[in-house]
């Protein structure tokens, strides 16, 4: 398979250095990603990239993942305005771990291939190197002239922000050298990134050939954006991170199945591995039936399953089932707390204390107790004609009393109105 026809096709390819396809033509290439490690997991804005390690992979070729131990110490003024917080070490030590794992869901390290994926820290080579030395060995090959004529330092210059200290200026000396290091140590003559990375990428190949003679190559892929120009991957709520302890598997489902029509037909081919004849057949479908959503039912699907598992997939869809569909009781309880929250998030919540709310007639609780309903006698007319319903069953009586095993969790009580007024009641 041709990794850059691959690439092309899914419009994942903003440039290239001339040479790169003759380069990965001749057999098994060598490629890397930087990730700065500045939290301990990756979000989807990281998932471009690491889309394009995964095809490099399937393509026969090796990919390399560096993690920034160093360069997360510096900060990378690429696209930014403010010069970032630093980290220590122990931090960046961890978040590299927390990484590799998220990685390992994605690229083969395993393998016995000679293309096995790599995982590498530039902190372990750089380390140890002096200012005296780097300034000596590295600095004297480019010009400031050179490093001050980068979009990326331009824009900082030029009033964007506050300025730029010296730590930041040198940043694309410093992942200038990782390619330099790695080209030397691991034959890696070709790094990805976002088009953003490009005045850095573009600074190591130029390393290599003024400190080697040696020719590398580089290749970016667009900055995702929604169709409407807004920033991709960012809610209300912040970044969507692949990790489940910051983004639960239902909001990270749900994110991709409420893309728009437009973003889902660019997405589905950019983050998932469905071959041309597969999307070709689901934009079809989207074509015949756009209220059925295909594409964004099968993107959401790809992505979470790929990120988490099939069961938090399947748990995910039963969860929007509660809302969305005829879900049981029991489905409802099988939700944990988490999850639970995330799919009545904005529902109007009542909290009560946990004495008012056991062994309360269920008329009193959701007329006096809680506000629920205005008043008993229409509460009392809905229930007699099946019109509310506790946790997903009907309440057959008005003179029901809630009991513990009502309470999911051990404290919410779900009241629902028709069929998609609900109501939560926290008794704690």
């Amino acid at each position: 398979m041709n990794f850059v026809e691959e690439l092309r096709w899914r419009g994942m390819i903003h440039d290239l250095t001339p040479g790169t396809e003759e380069y990965l033509a001749k057999g098994m290439g060598t490629a890397y990603v930087g990730i700065d490690p500045t939290a301990d997991s990756l979000h989807i804005g990281h998932l471009v990239s690491v889309m394009i390690l995964k095809h490099f992979q399937r393509c026969g070729h090796k990919p390399i993942a560096l993690v920034g131990g160093a360069t997360g110490m510096i900060g990378d003024p690429s696209g930014k305005s403010l010069e970032r917080n630093l980290l220590d070490e122990t931090t960046l030590r961890h978040n590299q771990e927390a990484i590799k794992a998220q990685l390992a869901k994605l690229l083969d390290f395993e393998s016995d291939e000679p293309n096995a994926a790599a995982m590498v820290n530039n902190y372990d080579w750089m380390r140890d190197m002096g200012f005296l030395e780097f300034i000596r060995d590295i600095g004297k090959l480019l010009t400031v002239n050179y490093m001050m004529a980068k979009d990326s330092v331009k824009k900082r210059f030029d009033g964007e922000g506050e300025g730029m200290s010296f730590t930041e200026f040198t940043y694309q000396l410093v992942q200038g050298y990782d390619f330099l290091h790695l080209f030397e140590a691991m034959d890696c003559r070709l790094q990805l990134g976002g088009s953003d990375q490009w005045g850095n990428i573009t600074t190591g190949t130029e390393l290599i050939r003024r400190k080697l003679g040696g020719e590398a190559y580089a290749l970016t892929c667009p900055l995702i954006k929604k169709a409407d120009g807004t920033k991709f991957g960012k809610t209300e709520s912040g970044n969507i991170w692949l990790s489940a302890s910051y983004t639960s598997p239902y909001r990270f489902y749900q994110f991709w199945l409420n893309t728009s029509d437009e973003d889902a037909a660019s997405y589905i081919k950019i983050f998932t591995m469905l071959d041309r004849g597969q999307i070709d057949a689901l934009v079809a479908e989207q074509q015949a039936a756009p209220h059925l959503r295909p594409l964004q039912k099968r993107l959401a699907e790809e992505v979470t399953v790929m990120i988490h598992s099939r069961e938090e997939f399947e748990k995910a869809v039963e969860a929007s089932q509660i809302l969305f569909g005829g879900a049981t009781a029991d489905a409802l309880k099988n939700l944990d707390e988490e999850t639970l929250l995330a799919v009545f998030e904005g529902v109007p919540t009542y909290k009560v204390a946990a004495g008012n709310a056991l062994n309360a007639n269920i008329v009193d609780l959701l007329v006096e107790t809680t506000t629920v309903f205005p008043s008993k006698g229409e509460l009392r007319k809905l229930i007699a004609g099946g019109g509310v319903s506790l946790n997903k069953e009907k309440v057959e009586s008005a003179t029901q009393n809630i009991t513990e095993n009502d309470l999911i969790a051990g404290k919410y009580l779900l009241v629902q109105k028709g069929k998609k007024n609900y109501h939560l009641i926290i008794a704690e």
